[in-house]
């Protein structure tokens, strides 16, 4: 291991005398230091947040997501096409131990510089926030210099309503033509879409004048957990959206036959998320009852998704934010990985446009999901089927974007600096899910290709061309 580290140190050393990293270190201070401090003072809760924490951590991440792809693929690259890594490859090293040797350097880099960057945002946010107002200290305190924890109601099964009743409408249709027969995929398929959000719309729906109860296990929680004020997370449609419109909602919160639960009665806008304070009136088996009532002329619609969770304290702001940290240094090493990988059979310039397309394309979520729902990479033509040559590139294309877009499943779920901005926790098994799908899995695919490329290739072929 030894060989390992020392590679290491000399990569850390060559990447600090790359001009491209001091002016990636000076880009970093101006945007986590300079700019923050040059905005006008802001007076609420949300609006430093939005600055201090959004800002500047989505800032550090995409400055170091650049150098750390540029160093990565430079600092292997450039070793091989000056001739430098056949020096090495003569001493008793293993080409595997220089490829993890140059991972590790990089990592450590990105690790200083993260701490260094993320040390200087957490002492800035702390300087500003006693700016504030008293109250807004307050709520700064109890909502976003936190780290909460979510917990949800367990959901219903829908799929399996949703099955019950297809079969039930299959049945009494059957019953009705006797003679005729209801084969074809196509129209079974949509009669079990449409039962499906009939019984979707029946769960998220609270029509007016009624009441929906939610039941949210605690007992797992520790004493003092369940002893501390939370707040309720809720996002609500209507069937006539105004974004103009606040909505009168009522809560009670405690058990159903407490004798003083909390009431609540609040006007909330729709299509957004609002938190609401509550108390812990949790029964003696641990469980807390929400019920909300409906007094508007028209339905309410909680999604099961997002719709409604409780958020209660799970740790403190420092620990949360070093967690936070951690994730994003687990994205760096799997680019770290990638432009390795690149560079282990590409020249540099070659290697870091590879390696930008790949990370553009991970990142076009949207665009590969798209592609799903329509089974076509072009655009709908009105005209009727597309000709033989679309269908043939589609019948290439579409089935490579799905298996992308369920790679990009694996990693694309861990958002630490939404979670650090809006005072959720970034939990341990977040963290340890981060390390498991994107360093080991996604880093680990990388670095097995990077070291086999990089064990294959020919270095006196490289000698010989330069």
């Amino acid at each position: 291991m030894h060989r390992v580290l020392a590679i290491a140190r000399l990569t850390l050393k060559s990447a600090l005398g790359y001009r491209l990293f001091w002016v990636m270190a000076a880009l970093l201070v101006a945007a986590v230091v300079g700019l923050p401090l040059v905005l006008k003072d802001v007076d609420t809760a949300e609006g430093l947040a939005e600055i201090l924490l959004t800002y500047t951590l989505s800032a550090i991440t995409v400055l170091l997501g650049i150098a750390t792809l540029w160093l990565s693929c430079g600092t292997l690259a450039r070793d091989v096409e000056e001739c430098q890594i056949q020096v090495v490859c003569t001493k008793p090293v293993a080409r595997w131990q220089v490829w993890l040797g140059k991972w590790l350097g990089i990592l450590a880099l990105d690790a200083m510089l993260l701490a260094i960057s993320g040390t200087t945002v957490f002492m800035l946010v702390q300087w500003r926030s006693h700016k504030l107002p008293i109250e807004e200290q307050a709520k700064l305190r109890s909502e976003i210099f936190v780290g909460r924890a979510a917990a949800r109601e367990r959901p219903p099964d829908i799929m399996a309503e949703a099955r019950k009743r297809a079969q039930k409408w299959l049945k009494d249709w059957q019953a009705r033509n006797p003679s005729a027969q209801f084969t074809n995929p196509d129209e079974i398929k949509q009669v079990n879409n449409l039962i499906l959000a009939q019984v979707r719309s029946e769960t998220e729906e609270i029509a007016p004048g009624y009441r929906r109860l939610w039941k949210i296990p605690l007992s797992s929680l520790p004493p003092g957990v369940r002893s501390q004020p939370m707040q309720l997370r809720v996002k609500f449609h209507v069937g006539d959206p105004n974004p103009k419109t606040s909505y009168p909602v009522l809560w009670w919160i405690g058990p159903t036959n407490s004798p003083t639960p909390q009431y609540i009665a609040e006007s909330l806008p729709p299509d957004t998320f609002q938190e609401i304070n509550i108390s812990p009136l949790l029964d003696d088996n641990g469980v807390l009852y929400v019920i909300c009532g409906n007094p508007n002329n028209t339905s309410l619609f909680f999604p099961m998704e997002d719709g409604f969770e409780l958020l209660y304290r799970e740790s403190g702001f420092a620990l949360n934010f070093a967690r936070g940290l951690t994730v994003i240094l687990c994205w760096l090493a799997l680019l770290s990985a990638m432009g390795l990988a690149s560079a282990s059979f590409l020249s540099f310039p070659v290697a870091a446009f590879c390696s930008l397309a790949v990370l553009l394309v991970g990142l076009s979520t949207s665009t590969l999901s798209a592609v799903q729902e329509t089974k076509s990479i072009f655009p709908y033509d009105s005209q009727g089927q597309p000709g033989p040559v679309k269908k043939f590139i589609n019948s290439i294309t579409v089935p490579v974007f799905g298996a992308v877009l369920k790679v990009d499943e694996l990693i694309e779920g861990f958002s630490p600096v939404d979670d650090l901005s809006t005072g959720h926790s970034v939990t341990w098994g977040q963290l340890g899910r981060a390390v498991e799908q994107i360093v080991l899995l996604m880093g680990g695919f990388f670095a097995v290709a990077g070291i086999l490329l990089f064990n294959r290739r020919e270095l006196a072929a490289v000698q010989a061309n330069a």
